[in-house]
């Protein structure tokens, strides 16, 4: 399981198996987030699964998945609330962790300024410079 924590509050990651959560759990993360479509690929796990899983493990479990249609203001609200809900640290995964780190800035824009979130995330391993414009704008009207 390949994962970067970005800070106390968040780690991103490449797609996770159900057979993760146990390790998720008692690494202290209190939910988990899936931001991939189910049959995205072949070899990934169900959501369902991954839900399942994170149940018996006593994990709180978000399905937000980023698909085709990309990022819209839905997925975002519901990746703040989820950050909001938590009580501790989150783990968020898709195929990459790319979607999942971009979920988590555009959430976080209206309450921490650009250059945090892009370092944050650069030091985590994700390029996110072409998204400050986006997260300055965000941060003024927040």
């Amino acid at each position: 399981m390949q994962s970067a924590k970005v800070d106390g509050t968040i780690t991103v990651a490449h797609q996770i198996q159900p057979e993760d959560v146990a390790a998720i759990r008692d690494a202290g993360f209190v939910a988990i987030v899936n931001n991939r479509p189910d049959n995205e690929a072949p070899d990934q796990p169900s959501g369902a699964a991954v839900e399942a899983a994170a149940s018996a493990a006593g994990l709180t479990y978000a399905a937000l998945p980023v698909g085709r249609d990309g990022i819209g203001p839905e997925l975002v609200d519901g990746f703040r609330r989820v950050m909001e809900e938590a009580g501790g640290p989150v783990f968020a995964y898709c195929r990459t962790g790319t979607r999942s780190i971009n979920l988590w800035a555009l959430s976080q824009a209206a309450t921490q300024d650009a250059d945090t979130l892009v370092n944050r995330a650069g030091e985590a391993g994700y390029d996110l410079s072409g998204l400050r414009p986006v997260l300055s704008r965000m941060n003024q009207a927040g």
